[in-house]
């Protein structure tokens, strides 16, 4: 069952899927209606802790989308859905730029930087 809201250790254990989308011109707000028709969706869906769009305010055509999942499964279902189907049939022809990173966390939120090992210079 998905819970209907999560703590922030909850939002520091899971999939992240980082987009970023370039809109060509003239098609910025029909990119932005697409992200926008995906969130309640892909929110519902029980992979999904969130789905949070993102829109420059300095450049109109740029997006970020930050994308949490239970896990690696729950973003592999995710693009089984046909809401994501559908959307990124729409998508793919008005952008110029879509690229798709996943993240996961390397420690866990309750670590201090000061405990963690140490980095390279």
């Amino acid at each position: 069952m998905k819970a209907t809201s999560y703590q922030p250790t909850d939002l520091n254990d899971g999939f992240v899927v980082a987009i970023t989308i370039e809109a060509k011109p003239g098609e910025e707000e029909a990119v932005a209606d697409i992200l926008d028709v995906m969130a309640a969706p892909t929110m519902a869906e029980p992979g999904v802790k969130l789905f949070l769009p993102y829109r420059s305010p300095t450049n109109p055509a740029l997006f970020f989308v930050y994308e949490l999942y239970l896990n690696a499964a729950g973003w592999a279902a995710h693009e089984t859905t046909d809401h994501f189907k559908k959307a990124v049939a729409a998508l793919l022809p008005r952008v110029t730029r879509r690229e798709r990173v996943p993240f996961v966390p390397f420690m866990p939120l309750s670590t201090s930087a000061q405990s963690s090992a140490p980095r390279a210079d």
